[in-house]
């Protein structure tokens, strides 16, 4: 990933290369925002810091395309706190996006410890968020995260994605605002949750992908995903990718920095 990130360093611009007016308002109001203290943060961080000092060891069962750090399946909470769970930046731009684009439905492919998922539920605490997770374990972590933190709103639902996406999609009546994708890092899975979620898309819908480039795989599966006709504008900060599907917007694809 270093040689991508340096090529990202040299591509990537700020708010004087976008020419779209929504990207422009999008990035200097929401994506580049710096002091960011809202109070939803504070026991969000202090939840961080206590899992990255857990010594509880838990089983890994895992679906995807695995760790690059830890091969084991036993696991350590602070380890996967540590190489599994988003930066708190990113944690923070979820909840900026969601508390600017207020969606009604919202998918999370990957628990994980639930601390993103925890960050995009307490955005809008009146919408329900379901998350999948395959790990039975590692989802037992995240439930727990949930109850200790007071939220009500978020839905895990457990098993092989493969099995549990299709049938989940179908309850939400053809329209999907929000989807975050950070489940299975292989091009082939990656691709056909990102098709079988596309009937569900509208005009003001928002997909995320996670690790765009985390092996060429991510990064074929953002390739085709950026090409797909009904996308129309995407935004690559590296380590995730921004999805949309306006209709008035020309087919661009902007490289920015985060």
């Amino acid at each position: 990933m270093i040689t991508s990130y340096f090529k990202y360093l040299l591509r990537s611009g700020n708010e004087h290369a976008i020419h779209s007016p929504f990207l422009f308002d999008l990035y200097t109001k929401v994506i580049k925002v710096k002091n960011d203290n809202h109070p939803d943060y504070d026991d969000l961080k202090l939840l961080r810091n206590e899992l990255l000092s857990s010594n509880e060891e838990i089983e890994i069962l895992d679906l995807g395309a695995g760790s690059r750090v830890n091969k084991s399946n036993l696991r350590k909470i602070k380890t996967i706190a540590k190489n599994a769970e988003k930066p708190e930046r990113f944690g923070k731009l979820f909840h900026r996006l969601i508390r600017h684009f207020q969606p009604e439905t919202m998918l999370e492919l990957g628990t994980s410890l639930g601390l993103t998922t925890l960050y995009m539920s307490k955005a809008k605490p009146g919408t329900k968020i379901i998350s999948f997770e395959g790990c039975p374990q590692t989802a037992q972590v995240a439930e727990r995260n949930f109850e200790k933190s007071g939220v009500e709103n978020i839905e895990v639902v457990l098993g092989n994605i493969d099995e549990t996406l299709p049938a989940a999609l179908q309850k939400l009546n053809r329209k999907l605002d929000y989807a975050y994708f950070d489940a299975n890092h292989r091009y082939e899975p990656t691709v056909r949750y990102f098709e079988e979620c596309l009937p569900y898309a509208h005009n003001d819908s928002l997909f995320i992908f996670d690790d765009i480039y985390w092996s060429e795989g991510m990064t074929k599966a953002w390739e085709e995903i950026k090409a797909h006709p009904q996308v129309t504008l995407t935004v690559d900060l590296f380590w995730i990718g921004l999805v949309f599907f306006r209709k008035e917007q020309a087919k661009e694809d902007f490289v920015l920095r985060f």
